[in-house]
C-alpha cells in the first residue's frame, strides 16, 4: 500500500495511556496501576449536516475542534477513572454505569470539553492584549501593539506548557503524547509496528495540535494586522470575534505544512510547530510505547471489521 492510500489517524495522550481515532472508530488503551491495559471503544458517529460542514474550508478546521474536544474529554475522563479507581471500585463502577444516566454523564463531559477548550482559548487571546495595552505609552503605533500582543501571546504560552510538564503528571502525558507520534510516524513509514521500530520513529508530527496551537499566535498576528487596536474595547470586541476566523484560517494552515513536509524548499514551513513539539512531547519508555502501540493495533483490528462488514452489506 502506498504512502498516499494509507488511511490517516490521529491520536491523543491520556492519562496513563493513547487515544487513536480512524474513519469509524476511536480507541483509547491505558495501563492501569496493576500493570494491565483496559481499552475504551467509541464508535464515529456519522452526521450528515456535519460531514458536509467538514468539507467546508476554513469551517471544517471549527466543526473539526469541537468534535475531538467533544471526544477527547470522554477518553481522558475514562482514562482518569481507570488509572485512579482500584480493581473493586471500578467493578462496582461497571454495574454502575449500566444507568441510563450513563449518557447524560457523557454528554456533560463533552460539554465540558469543549467550554474548557473555547474559555482557555478565551483566555491566551485577552491575557495578551491587556499586557500590550500597558505598553501603549511607548509603543503606541498599530503595527507595534500587534507585534507586541503577538510576542506576549507566545511568551504566555511556552511558559505555560513548560510550568506544567514540571509536574510528574503532565510530563507522563506528554511522554505518551511522544509515544503516540511515533506510533503514527511507524505506521506511515510503512515500517512493522514493533516496539524497536516505534523507538526509532521521530516523536514529533506535522498534524499535531501543538503545531495548530502555535499557528493560532502566528495567524492571528496577521488578521490583527487588518483590524483597529484603539480603543481597547474594540480591539477586545474584534479580538472575541475573531477568533473563530483565526481558529479556522490556523487549521488550513496546518493542513498545508503536513501536505508540503515531502517538499524539500515548503518542508520548512512546518518546523515552528515542530519545534513547539519539543516542549509538547517527551520520549517515552518502552512500557509507555507498548501502551500506544495497544491501542492502535485495536483500532486497527477494528477499523478492518468495520470495512469488511461495510463491504459484505454493498455499502463500500
Amino acid at each position: 500500500m502506498s504512502e498516499v492510500q494509507k488511511p490517516v489517524y490521529g491520536g491523543q495522550a491520556v492519562v496513563e495511556g493513547v487515544m487513536f481515532g480512524g474513519k469509524h472508530h476511536t480507541v483509547t488503551a491505558v495501563r492501569r496501576k496493576d500493570s494491565t491495559i483496559v481499552y475504551y471503544h467509541l464508535p464515529r458517529e456519522s452526521k450528515p449536516v456535519v460531514n458536509r460542514l467538514k468539507k467546508v474550508p476554513f469551517l471544517r478546521g471549527i466543526v473539526s475542534l469541537i468534535q475531538s474536544s467533544a471526544t477527547g474529554s470522554k477518553h481522558l475522563n475514562f482514562s482518569t477513572e481507570q488509572y485512579e479507581e482500584e480493581g473493586e471500585k471500578q467493578e462496582e463502577k461497571k454495574k454502575e454505569t449500566k444507568d441510563p444516566s450513563k449518557i447524560s454523564v457523557w454528554l456533560g463531559v463533552a460539554v465540558i470539553g469543549v467550554l474548557s477548550f473555547l474559555f482557555g482559548k478565551l483566555l491566551f487571546t485577552l491575557i495578551p492584549v491587556f499586557l500590550a495595552e500597558l505598553t501603549r505609552p511607548f509603543f503606541s503605533g498599530h503595527m507595534a501593539q500587534v507585534l507586541i500582543e503577538s510576542l506576549f501571546k507566545l511568551i504566555l504560552l511556552l511558559v505555560y506548557i513548560y510550568a506544567v510538564s514540571m509536574t510528574p503528571l503532565i510530563k507522563r502525558v506528554f511522554q505518551y503524547h511522544g509515544a503516540e507520534h511515533k506510533v503514527i510516524n511507524c505506521f506511515e513509514s510503512g515500517k512493522e509496528l514493533t516496539v524497536a521500530n516505534v523507538q526509532a520513529s521521530s516523536r514529533l508530527h506535522y498534524r499535531c495540535g501543538s503545531s495548530f496551537i502555535l499557528f493560532t499566535v502566528i495567524v492571528g498576528m496577521f488578521v490583527y494586522m487588518v483590524v483597529p487596536t484603539d480603543p481597547l474595547w474594540l480591539r477586545i470586541v474584534d479580538r472575541i470575534l475573531l477568533i473563530p476566523v483565526v481558529l479556522g484560517i490556523a487549521f488550513e494552515v496546518l493542513q498545508l505544512t503536513n501536505k508540503v513536509r515531502d517538499i524539500p524548499m515548503l518542508r520548512y514551513l512546518g518546523y515552528p510547530g515542530l519545534w513547539l513539539q519539543l516542549l509538547t512531547t517527551k520520549a517515552p519508555t518502552d512500557d509507555q510505547v507498548e501502551v500506544a502501540l495497544a491501542s492502535f493495533q485495536e483500532l486497527l483490528r477494528m477499523e478492518k471489521e468495520t470495512e469488511k462488514g461495510l463491504e459484505s452489506d454493498g455499502i463500500v
